[in-house]
This record gives C-alpha cells, sequence and structure tokens, in this order.
C-alpha cells in the first residue's frame, strides 16, 4: 500500500462521552465493535410530521441505573432499520443521527434508539461511529478524561 497511514485515536472499551445536540454533556458508553451500529437507550417515543418530514421525540436517561436528568430530545427520523440483538431478537428501530464527541473528537453517528435501560450501558458506540478515527483497547478504560468526581458520584449512586 501507498501513501501515509491513518492516525488513530486510542479509546478504552468504555468512556465518558457528550451529546451536544441532545443536550447531554456526560453519558458513559461501552465502545462495541462487534456491534454495526450504535444504539441509546430511549423512551417514550413519539413519532410526528414536521414541515413534511418525519421526527421523533423521545426521552433519554444519560445516568446509569436513575430515572433524573431525563432529556427530552426532538429529531429528524433519519431511517428506520431491523436490528439484530446480541441474543438474536431483531425488532424495528427508529435511527436519528446526531454528534458524538469521543476523546476531544466530533463524529456524526446514526444512533438507533430503543430501551437499554436493563442494560450495563445507557449508550452502545459500534463500529461505524468508529471506524477510521478509533483504535479499541479492550484492557483500557476512560483514555478520553471523566467527567469531575461529583458527577461521576451522581451517575453511580443511584
Amino acid at each position: 500500500m501507498s501513501g501515509p497511514s491513518p492516525s488513530y485515536l486510542t479509546a478504552g472499551w468504555r468512556e465518558w462521552v457528550a451529546l451536544p445536540g441532545l443536550g447531554v454533556p456526560w453519558v458513559k458508553a461501552k465502545l462495541d465493535t462487534g456491534a454495526r451500529s450504535s444504539s441509546i437507550h430511549a423512551f417514550d417515543l413519539e413519532e410526528f410530521e414536521r414541515e413534511g418530514g418525519d421526527w421523533v421525540r423521545f426521552a433519554i436517561h444519560p445516568w446509569q441505573r436513575s430515572a433524573e436528568d431525563t432529556t427530552v430530545v426532538e429529531l429528524p427520523v433519519h431511517d428506520r432499520r431491523l436490528v439484530r440483538s446480541s441474543s438474536g431478537h431483531s425488532d424495528r428501530r427508529v435511527v436519528v443521527r446526531t454528534e458524538i464527541e469521543l476523546l476531544g473528537t466530533s463524529v456524526q453517528a446514526e444512533l438507533t434508539l430503543t430501551r437499554r435501560d436493563q442494560m450495563g450501558f445507557r449508550m452502545l458506540i459500534g463500529r461505524e461511529a468508529l471506524r477510521g478515527r478509533f483504535l479499541v483497547d479492550p484492557g483500557r478504560s476512560y483514555l478520553g478524561g471523566r467527567p469531575r468526581r461529583a458527577t461521576r458520584r451522581r451517575n453511580r449512586g443511584r
């Protein structure tokens, strides 16, 4: 191969990320190269039409094991897809596009909206969002830094 080799940022298997377009400064995410798409815990989904296009209103809980600081978001529907979970179950999910800030880098990503309240992480970042920019080191965590201790305690304490 010719040409310069790409420069990748190394991320841990779990990282704190921001979702500026959703008004979420911190959410703990699992980086999963085995998953094609990214997803976020979303509930109270309500699809509606705005200016001739399909939109969705949904709520998210950014904190693990907590219903506090619920954020309600409205975004255009980017797509609807059949997604197969790791357990083999398939369901049709609404897909939105939004910005994810990971390791100080901003990427546009497609997020499927699904109930993840029983999962260990409220957000999963799949390989499509990671491709071409990030390498994931499965032996490390939080290489992009962490929020202040008080924020981490709020996340862990409920």
